[in-house]
């Protein structure tokens, strides 16, 4: 059964430009042969960190969207645990697909736009 999920991982934040390449690659290599589909990947940049991990005050963040089963899952967080390079990562399982807070909140105001323009005609 497909499912819905995003992952959030936080990497060493002085990675150069050939890691980041060949992580990457490996992670949309994992989805690809699992028979998985990669909808987005997003490199959030370099922030701060709450905390520091493994020494580190500073994570770079990537963000994926992709539709797999189980196995995939458990093989794509298998191999993010065994890499050193990974500080942190989290998969959530998305129950069903929601808008963008920015994007809901304009057809919000889009529907109470019209509604007003109504009002002040009568």
């Amino acid at each position: 059964m497909v499912r819905k999920y995003e992952t959030v991982m936080i990497v060493q934040p002085d990675l150069g430009e050939d890691e980041l390449k060949g992580l990457t690659a490996k992670v949309t290599d994992i989805i690809a042969t699992m028979k998985g589909e990669l909808y987005r990947l997003e490199d959030w940049g370099v922030r701060k960190l709450a905390y520091p991990i493994k020494k580190n005050q500073r994570g770079r963040y990537y963000y994926l969207r992709f539709d797999g089963d189980a196995p995939l899952i458990a093989e794509l967080e298998r191999r993010l645990r065994l890499d050193d390079k990974v500080l942190r990562y989290q998969s959530v399982h998305l129950e069903k697909e929601v808008a963008a807070p920015a994007a809901a909140a304009k057809a919000a105001s889009a529907e109470v736009a019209p509604a007003a323009e109504a009002a002040e005609t009568e």
